[in-house]
């Protein structure tokens, strides 16, 4: 039904910045919100920012004024514009979308894009 494909991560020196994407894809279907969240090897997935239907957006304090969540609801699209990226950013990156099929919501996961920060 509904398929995520991330797409910008890569290796950056500390300080850089970074351009995740990720496109939702298929049919039938309509996205409310969609977030971000990483896991770096050994800790649990985390919550780095979400984008809800509305205006209103919410950030780990670890990245706020750093990251920034944006969509293009014309492209089923959301972003994550990294900034001043640090070594402790270092994770896989998955995008959360909730989306609606008929009557119903559905959580879907990206399969992850890595980001790593080089000192």
């Amino acid at each position: 039904q509904v398929q995520l494909v991330e797409s910008g991560g890569g290796l950056v020196q500390a300080g850089g910045s970074l351009r995740l994407s990720c496109a939702a894809s298929g049919s039938s279907f309509s996205v409310n919100a969609m977030g971000w969240y990483r896991q770096a090897p050994g800790k649990q997935r985390e919550l780095v920012a979400t984008f809800t239907a509305g205006i209103n957006t919410n950030y780990a304090d670890a990245v706020k004024g750093r990251f920034t969540i944006s969509r293009d609801n014309a492209k089923n699209t959301v972003y994550l514009q990294m900034n001043s990226l640090k070594p402790e950013d270092t994770a896989v990156y998955y995008c959360k979308a909730r989306v609606r099929i008929g009557t119903y919501d559905y959580l879907y996961w990206g399969q992850g894009t890595q980001v790593t920060v080089s000192s």
